[in-house]
């Protein structure tokens, strides 16, 4: 008969880390044990003395396999954390990124507090920048708009966890949505990787969307439908905001100020890349 007690947690959560092959093991092996557990992460260090169940090792030891293959930890948690917000995250849309919440800061600069204002994200995904936006500025009024009927699903699901109700939701291609309607300032995390850039077959993004990724041959196809459009959606005033890859900061700039957006300004993140580009429609 089998007497080998079963390992504890704190034993197990080494074992995990040491299995993977990713910058921050630690992190993702305990992310990973407390899903396969249900619990928070005070409750582990409080009980990790404590043997592990059978089906907790078992679904852990899945977990691993999953994210030993590649599969994102986003993905497998089904969550991410955004500004302030916990999100729900699937494989329809792109995976939050903490630089994209350089976009949402430069927004709110240009959004004041005290009165109400239209807002547009384009492109939503998991309506990581609308909801942040219209979680600081409760008096705006928010549209997100998504082409994917999948990825606007995860959007509005966020938006009710979070009770964000000065958000809507519309299903198109960028500016197809929005009607007759202006905006005060518009926002978008397009696609932006060129279509045949061999980092589209690494990491996570060999899992993430294509049709959020790539955007022809110089990934800018996208931006270029964006920043033509936007002059005739923007109130006298308005801004527009766009995410963009580290090298592109120069082309997007000179496309915004050939629309005749003024103002314009390249922007980097913490990692001083060029990361969002910007430009006001004249008064």
């Amino acid at each position: 008969m089998d007497t080998q007690e079963p390992p504890r947690l704190d034993a197990l959560l080494r074992q995990g880390a040491t299995a993977l092959p990713t910058p921050d093991p630690r992190f993702e092996a305990e992310a990973l044990l407390l899903h396969a557990l249900g619990r928070e992460r005070a409750w582990l260090f409080a009980h990790g003395a404590d043997p592990a169940p059978a089906a907790v090792q078992e679904t852990f030891a899945a977990l691993l396999q999953r994210r030993i293959a590649g599969e994102p930890l986003a993905y497998i948690l089904g969550r991410r954390g955004f500004w302030t917000l916990d999100l729900k995250v699937t494989p329809a849309t792109l995976i939050p990124r903490a630089e994209t919440e350089r976009l949402v800061e430069l927004a709110l600069e240009r959004l004041p507090p005290d009165r109400p204002l239209d807002v547009a994200d384009l492109g939503t995904g998991s309506g990581a920048i609308a909801l942040a936006i219209a979680s600081e500025r409760p008096q705006a009024r928010v549209l997100a708009t998504d082409a994917s009927a999948q990825a606007l699903e995860v959007a509005r699901a966020n938006a009710q966890a979070h009770a964000l109700t000065n958000v809507e939701f519309a299903q198109g291609s960028w500016f197809a949505p929005l009607g007759g309607r202006r905006f005060a300032l518009i926002a978008s995390n397009p696609p932006y990787i060129g279509s045949q850039d061999a980092h589209l077959q690494q990491g996570d993004l060999r899992f993430e969307p294509a049709t959020a990724l790539a955007s022809g041959a110089d990934g800018l196809d996208d931006i270029r439908v964006l920043v033509a459009g936007a002059p005739a959606r923007l109130l006298p005033g308005g801004w527009l905001l766009l995410e963009h890859g580290w090298d592109q900061g120069e082309a997007v700039h000179a496309l915004m100020r050939q629309h005749g957006l003024a103002e314009v300004q390249t922007v980097q993140d913490l990692e001083e890349r060029d990361r969002v580009t910007l430009g006001r429609l004249p008064a």
